[in-house]
């Protein structure tokens, strides 16, 4: 516990160079006190500091208020999600699909990926003149290309052609103004970063929250299962894929959980079915997106701030096979809960809430969360492998099948069996949808399948022509596949082309 407390308290001595920089008077100024990045990096603190570093910008993309919050994006794109809070403009520009370059949710994903990049990329230039023990030096840039992977792996898969920027950038660098990638080379790029950092001697897990080996070929296996997917259509990824996330099972150091209440107890984080998460702590740096995921000034919480940014809707929250537990009362949605006034009289919340998000003490009692923020666990693996050896074999094997119905047992619903292959195809996916809901991980799948799910029919239909159920006249299109590159970015940069539609 102690040490992803300190990530959390480091104040990282490095001013991360951005992508776009203003020019002011205090630019001409120069203080001879301060830190530069050629006198910094001179003992192996200053590597743990700088890699620190590139954890910070996973939190502000989990920060939650009345304007909404970052995460909510990559939700309000399935068409799962719905909203009671109005001022929350950039929430209807995505779920109305009216999406333009100005969203500022765009933006933050834009500008905090890059900003990650940015210190990854300086981490990976300068550590390696540090003369501090050789083990440490690998470790610390495994870590450091491990980000600069995951941050890419985000940007491409939202932004399409995106540039590449692989150096330290100043007023002076020719990379200032970078042309855009395809995303071909951008995959390029993340696969080599995840299998240099696969040699590192990074344990398999870490309860500080750090990046580990699992976390590494976690990501290695999402990266070559969309590879398999559009826009690339490498199917021979697949098998790829598949081997990784093999490797993981078969290291057994991971195991679901028993109970659903672990996903959302402050005890279990970095522990049981984590393998990568955003680190918070209570009163230090709070889990910040507890506001969001409560109903609309119900007296529900502790928090002052209860905004009802986002729920399910009835149509996806009743999608769950008949017996399903998931879908059982304070599982992964709640309908109702004590009022904060009076714990023992309670209040129907009008919608199905996220439950699987919700920290009781805090909204009891504290309004500080100790949550940390899942990015990977256990069970995307178990299906991440399933989805990939069908695909690859050409027919669900006993180990993909073993991997799926890992998932069901714990949800109390009937194995899988004797399925075809597409058929296995499909309900593999639908139950990615159903497992993994609300963590950012639906859309990316829509995308990649170039499918949507209906819940009123639990089939997968064409992502192109596909209605949400609340916009019943107006369908997805190409566009949808890809989100806007901002419009500050668009304005800043002459060598960018905007995503066709927008």
């Amino acid at each position: 516990m102690k040490t992803y407390k300190n990530i959390i308290r480091t104040i990282v001595a490095l001013t991360a160079i951005s992508l776009t920089t203003s020019c002011s008077d205090f630019l001409d100024e120069e203080d001879e006190s301060n830190f530069t990045t050629d006198t910094y990096f001179t003992k192996a603190e200053h590597a743990e500091s700088a890699v620190n570093g590139i954890y910070e910008p996973l939190v502000p993309i989990t920060n939650s208020g009345f304007g909404g919050g970052t995460w909510l994006m990559l939700e309000f794109a399935t068409g799962l999600a719905n909203t009671s809070l109005g001022q929350a403009t950039n929430i209807y520009l995505v779920k109305d699909l009216i999406n333009n370059s100005d969203n500022g949710y765009g933006s933050s994903f834009w500008n905090e990926y890059y900003t990650g990049i940015s210190r990854a990329n300086l981490a990976i230039e300068k550590i390696p003149e540090i003369n501090m023990d050789e083990t440490a030096k690998q470790n610390y840039l495994a870590e450091a290309k491990f980000f600069r992977a995951y941050y890419y792996f985000g940007l491409v898969r939202m932004f399409g052609n995106i540039p590449i920027i692989t150096e330290s950038v100043d007023l002076t660098s020719e990379q200032l103004y970078p042309e855009q990638a395809s995303p071909e080379t951008v995959y390029d790029l993340i696969v080599s970063d995840l299998t240099e950092a696969e040699n590192s001697s990074l344990p398999w897990r870490d309860e500080s929250g750090r990046v580990t080996l699992g976390a590494i070929k976690t990501l290695l296996a999402d990266v070559y299962l969309t590879m398999g997917g559009y826009p690339l259509q490498k199917t021979e990824n697949f098998q790829l894929a598949a081997n990784k996330a093999k490797e993981v099972i078969d290291s057994g150091q991971y195991t679901i959980f028993d109970s659903y209440d672990d996903l959302h107890n402050p005890a279990t984080k970095n522990t049981g079915e984590y393998i990568f998460m955003t680190q918070f702590a209570a009163n230090i740096q709070s889990a910040n997106w507890q506001p969001a995921i409560l109903p609309y000034n119900l007296g529900i919480s502790a928090y002052s701030a209860q905004t009802g940014g986002i729920f399910s809707t009835n149509e996806f929250a009743n999608s769950y096979e008949a017996g399903d537990k998931r879908a059982e009362e304070k599982q992964f949605y709640f309908t109702s809960y004590s009022l904060e006034a009076d714990r023992s009289d309670s209040v129907n919340l009008g919608a199905p809430y996220i439950f699987k998000h919700f920290d009781v003490q805090a909204n009891e009692e504290s309004a500080q969360s100790d949550l940390n923020w899942c990015i990977y666990r256990y069970s995307d693996v178990l299906l991440m492998y399933a989805e990939a050896v069908n695909e690859a074999e050409g027919t669900p094997s006993a180990d993909a099948y073993a991997a799926i119905n890992e998932i069901r047992q714990r949800a109390e619903i009937a194995d899988l069996s004797g399925l075809s292959q597409e058929a296995f195809r499909n309900a593999v996916r639908i139950e990615r949808i159903h497992e993994l809901s609300f963590e950012n991980k639906t859309w990316f799948d829509m995308a990649r399948w170039r499918k949507a799910y209906n819940p009123e029919t639990n089939q997968l239909e064409d992502f192109v022509g596909h209605n949400f159920s609340y916009l019943p006249n107006k369908a997805l299109t190409e566009r949808e596949l890809l989100f806007p590159i901002p419009t500050s970015e668009m304005q800043n940069n002459p060598n960018l082309s905007q995503n066709t539609g927008y």
